[in-house]
């Protein structure tokens, strides 16, 4: 089971973020790579893979952050200002549908760290400004000095299980006949499996008892996301919609999610992309015995 956006080639070479000798070789390494972004979606090249320039090809004038290093070779993205929306952006959807898994998932980690520094320009503490600092890792308020560093928001994704059927739902931004597994995020105070109960019961109105975690999966979008991906055992199979979460729900068995999987003719809706961890709970749970 491999989730999108997971299984990254680069060494994040934390030993250089707080190495002012060592990351200033990198930064002037010719062979360094710079990450190739149109806005803030990922450019494809003929042959499907991420563009890359060398510093050496191209004049950046934009603050760097290390994403890495492969063969020794520092990797870079330039922090652009730019927002983005997964959801109107038809082509970072054909872009993430070409990618290797690799390379997806160092366009993941560049992306949510782009967001995060432009959501991060001033200091909560005490209002300055702030300003990159460990290899583009953090930020340091000019004012106070305060250090902040990105945070990942962990989100709770799963399917209720119930006489053999997986509980799906959709919202009304989703492209039409297209499905997908129920997510929200935690909230203080609360466990993993409280989380995927109280969202469950919330969303769809079904009660669940037992919760097993199936896997994990980093989200850039709409800030750095933890998908925490879980099966929950439910009661019983009425349900009762929370309109303002949710457009329409209902419950299909492993032959009908497995045709959605493959796009068969026949499937009664429209599965997720396989780089989404839903996508990849589907499955897991459609192949199970």
């Amino acid at each position: 089971m491999n989730p999108g956006f997971t299984g990254s080639p680069l060494d994040r070479a934390d030993r250089l973020r707080s190495d002012v000798d060592g990351y200033a070789a990198v930064l002037s390494d010719w062979r360094a790579r710079i990450l190739t972004l149109d806005g803030l979606d990922p450019v494809v090249t003929a042959d499907g893979g991420l563009a890359w320039s060398t510093i050496a090809e191209i004049h950046v004038e934009a603050e760097l952050i290390l994403l890495g290093l492969a063969d020794e070779k520092p990797h870079f993205v330039p922090l652009v200002e730019a927002e983005g929306d997964v959801f109107r952006s038809p082509a970072i959807w054909r872009a993430l549908s070409m990618l290797p898994a690799e390379d997806a998932a160092i366009y993941g980690t560049a992306r949510s760290l782009i967001d995060w520094h432009n959501s991060h320009k001033y200091c909560g503490k005490c209002g300055g400004s702030t300003s990159l600092f460990r290899a583009g890792w953090g930020r340091k308020c000019t004012a106070c000095a305060k250090e902040h560093f990105p945070r990942t928001d962990p989100v709770v994704i799963m399917l209720a299980e119930y006489d053999g059927k997986a509980l799906i739902g959709r919202q009304s931004r989703f492209p039409p006949g297209n499905y997908s597994a129920l997510a929200g995020f935690l909230e203080p105070g609360e466990s993993m499996e409280e989380a995927v109960r109280r969202e469950i019961h919330e969303e769809a109105g079904v009660q669940c008892v037992a919760v097993r975690y199936v896997t994990s999966q980093p989200w850039p979008f709409g800030g750095s996301q933890l998908m925490m991906a879980c099966i929950a055992e439910a009661h019983g199979d009425a349900i009762t919609l929370d309109t303002n979460e949710l457009e329409d729900a209902m419950w299909v068995t492993k032959a009908q999610a497995k045709d959605a999987l493959t796009g068969a003719d026949a499937r009664v809706f429209n599965a997720p992309p396989p780089f989404a961890i839903a996508h990849t709970l589907l499955k897991y749970w459609a192949e199970e015995d």
